[in-house]
């Protein structure tokens, strides 16, 4: 089982693109921009987001390449 904060919670699998949301939360970059196409709330908290702007989570990605790498994935 890869580690929680390496699975995005709108789509509960595995990342392989996380970027970090104005929340704070990191999501797979696909997931997140579906989600924000017709919503402007955060999916973990339901509060506003105050901004759309995706940060693309570097040291995430590295983190569950590294995973993937370790478990034969």
């Amino acid at each position: 089982e890869p580690p929680a904060d390496f699975i995005c919670p709108i789509t509960t699998e595995l990342m392989s693109d996380p970027v970090m949301a104005a929340d704070g939360h990191s999501y797979e970059r696909t997931a997140i921009e579906r989600w924000l196409a017709t919503k402007s709330t955060s999916p973990m908290t339901g509060g506003a987001l105050v901004q759309s702007f995706l940060a693309p989570n570097h040291t995430l990605r590295r983190q569950i390449r590294e995973w993937e790498e370790a478990n034969a994935c």
